[in-house]
């Protein structure tokens, strides 16, 4: 007969058994609880965490700082005011005008320009080497002029400038004519330099 879950269980030893100790008990002692002591034998002081948190801002009644006029990730750079007597428009970035005194010796640069331009109208020469020395204009009818006698001209002889001849008549302004031979044709290049940004600039080209 299986005992009731409520009835306690009873464990039956026989008559004459001495009850024997359980091997794992221990005496029952009292714990002390020990100083803190620091390792100089010093007592250990508990001092209170300050607090850092920063302090509470009410919304309605602050005054927002002053914005800066630059944002960040952009240039610092501003338009609204000038200094060193620098002008109020963006002329100021376009090309400047130079005066004769602070630009190269014209007679041996007309030389020089005159060969590259004839070599540029026969095909002899690329058309971006002389970008940087001719305006859009001047540079447009020589890129033109260049593509087509790539197509049909043969080359037998390279060009010569035979003769230069130059006048100023303003202060940065050149005006010069040079005699060459092409291709065993003797030709005139007639052309206007202007002084800009510090170097001599082609603004007008007639060839005869």
């Amino acid at each position: 007969m299986r005992p009731s879950p409520r009835s306690p269980v009873r464990l039956l030893v026989p008559t004459g058994t001495p009850a024997r100790p359980l091997a794992h008990a221990q005496p029952a002692t009292q714990c002390q609880p020990a100083a803190a002591t620091s390792p100089a034998g010093q007592p250990i002081r508990v001092r209170r965490i300050p607090d850092i948190s920063p302090p509470s801002v009410d919304s309605r009644t602050a005054v927002p700082p002053e914005m800066s006029p630059f944002v960040q990730g952009t240039l610092a750079i501003s338009f609204a005011r000038r200094h060193n007597g620098e002008p109020d428009d963006l002329s100021f970035f376009a090309p400047q005008r130079t005066l004769s005194s602070d630009l190269p010796e014209p007679q041996a640069w007309v030389r020089h320009m005159a060969q590259a331009l004839i070599e540029v109208l026969s095909g002899a020469r690329p058309a971006p080497q002389v970008i940087r020395w001719t305006t859009p204009e001047v540079y447009s009818a020589l890129a033109r002029r260049n593509a087509v006698a790539g197509r049909h001209t043969n080359l037998t002889r390279p060009a010569v400038v035979r003769r230069v001849t130059i006048c100023e008549p303003a202060d940065g302004v050149v005006e010069a004519c040079a005699v060459v031979v092409d291709n065993g044709r003797v030709r005139a290049l007639a052309m206007r330099l202007t002084g800009v940004d510090h170097r001599w600039v082609v603004s007008a080209l007639q060839v005869g």
